[in-house]
């Protein structure tokens, strides 16, 4: 075998793949191969059809070459990218299943820190005046925590005289109340007889009889409550005190474990969350006060007695969602039906049901949304969810945690239009001193973040393209012959490339770098 002849083999060996290896296949040669016959039917290879299928190809040929990205190729980088989006949404399930699990186990320990918190914000600003007048912290917090305790103190005391000087009367109508009731149950038309009576009264009591163990199991249930309540509301009253004499100490602190960076950062998303917090205080007590302004007018219009007390009530019973206003409303009507007899009673009923329901639906949605800049249908939504998730408690915590979670989405928001260039520092408005350095610092930071990529994008990498050019062609040599002139045909090709693209506009080159990135690795198959 000539030495030409050995060297066709080796290289017939090297293009082997690694199936061909496996199996211990070799390469067909030359002289191994058939002929095949030529269709003595068909054309032959001069004629015309021949030239068309031959210029058919060969437009095929440059169409695949100009191909730089096949549809396959983009689809499965599509499915790739909808895949890694649809595992990101599967984590952040699990995470806020384990959150809420958590939350779950900690919760009668959450409770009276977030009341706190809330209570603090209404507080806070009391006794930070009284602080800047030189009151010591402590004695600040315990004039402002005890000034409130006195202000809802006096108003009981101020209702409950009247309530003592009108209990007796009510007592005696109710009692007339109820034996007007079985006049008129015993009246046409419902001919209702004293044997009737007597048979309902005794099957009601039998029932009670027979229930005896849950009522009484529910009676303990309600005194435990009563008595988780009593303790809550304990532990809030210490928190607040806590969280109004220290809570200014408590962003430096925060910044001493955090660091500076990230402390300033958290020192402006806590002070906004905390300054939306007060501003549901706010508004939650005028929505309550409203509330109590009219029902009370109404039932004073309908000449129902204890017409102040009510309104007082509304008013506290406002900042509990549902029940409160359920409360207040079925104490409304007890006390008209009892007073003024059955048209009253529904004239009161229509009176507070149109109340709360403008209340609830448009009146409080709207001046929620606007302190706490949430939509009215966010407000809406989150009390209905917390709700049926949480309960009454959730239900009043809902619009706040909605509030805070808002301001921090907010404020990444912020961030992330820093750094694209969207807006700058001075467009948003900071709300302390350490906020507007973040964002003037995240301002820079972006800025030179877009610049680097604009860089590299529009030929920050020519220079080092013509050099790599340069070194290729003078290594070339170096090598044997077939990698030296592989490796001077390919720094040829890129200084060719960088010569072209400077006679290019920078649009165009950016777009030629992004594809030849993207396409590398398809070429190089």
């Amino acid at each position: 075998m000539s030495n030409d002849e050995k060297r066709g083999d080796s290289l017939s060996r090297d293009d082997r793949d690694m199936i061909d290896e496996f199996i211990g296949a070799e390469p067909l040669r030359a002289d191994e191969a058939l002929s095949v016959p030529e269709d003595e039917l068909g054309p032959t290879a001069g004629s015309a059809d021949n030239k068309d299928r031959e210029e058919e190809r060969d437009a095929l040929m440059s169409e695949s070459d100009e191909e730089f990205v096949d549809r396959a190729d983009v689809i499965g980088e599509g499915a790739r990218w909808f895949a890694g989006w649809c595992l990101r949404f599967l984590i952040v399930c699990a995470a806020l299943f384990v959150a809420f699990t958590a939350l779950g186990k900690v919760w009668a320990g959450l409770l009276p820190v977030l009341l706190a918190l809330i209570v603090a914000t209404v507080l806070g600003p009391p006794a930070a005046f009284l602080i800047r007048h030189k009151w010591p912290d402590a004695l600040a917090a315990i004039v402002s925590l005890l000034g409130a305790i006195g202000i809802v103190s006096g108003v009981i005391a101020l209702i409950a005289p009247t309530v003592r000087a009108q209990l007796p009367t009510l007592k005696d109508q109710f009692t007339q109340g109820i034996l007007e009731l079985q006049n008129l149950v015993q009246g046409p038309p419902f001919n209702v007889k004293d044997e009737q009576l007597l048979d309902l009264l005794d099957e009601a009591t039998s029932w009670l009889q027979e229930r005896s163990g849950d009522i009484a199991n529910t009676v303990f249930q309600g005194i435990s409550v009563v008595g988780s309540a009593t303790i809550t509301l304990v532990v809030m009253l210490v928190l607040t005190f806590f969280f109004i004499k220290d809570g200014r100490h408590f962003l430096p602190w925060l910044r001493s474990i955090a660091g500076r960076r990230l402390g300033w950062h958290l020192t402006e998303v806590l002070t906004r969350s905390w300054n939306t917090l007060g501003g549901f205080i706010r508004t939650q007590a005028v929505v309550s006060m409203i509330d109590a302004v009219f029902i009370g007018l109404g039932l004073w219009l309908l000449d129902v007695p204890l017409a102040l007390v009510i309104a007082v009530i509304t008013f506290f019973a406002g900042f509990i969602p549902i029940v409160g206003a359920f409360t207040a409303g079925f104490i409304a009507v007890v006390v008209a039906l009892v007073a003024n007899g059955f048209t009253t009673a529904i004239l009161a009923l229509v009176l507070i049901i149109v109340v709360q329901q403008v209340e609830g639906n448009i009146l409080s949605p709207m001046l929620q949304s606007k302190a706490m800049n949430l939509h009215a249908a966010i407000v809406l939504l989150s009390v209905t969810l917390g709700g049926t998730l949480f309960g009454i408690t959730g239900a009043f915590l809902a619009v706040p945690v909605a509030a805070v979670l808002a301001v921090w989405l907010r404020y990444l928001g912020d961030l992330t239009d820093l750094r694209t260039g969207d807006k700058t520092a001075a467009d948003i408005q900071f709300a302390t001193e350490a906020g507007s350095i973040s964002g003037l610092r995240t301002e820079a930071a972006g800025k030179a973040m877009r610049d680097h990529l604009m860089a590299l994008r529009l030929g920050g990498g020519s220079k080092d393209d013509e050099s790599g050019a340069a070194d290729g062609t003078v290594a070339a040599p170096a090598g044997n012959d077939a990698t030296g002139a592989g490796s001077a045909a390919s720094a040829t090709a890129r200084a060719n490339a960088s010569s072209s693209s400077s006679d290019e506009g920078p649009t165009t080159r950016a777009f030629n770098r992004i594809t030849s990135a993207v396409t590398e690795r398809f070429r190089k198959r």
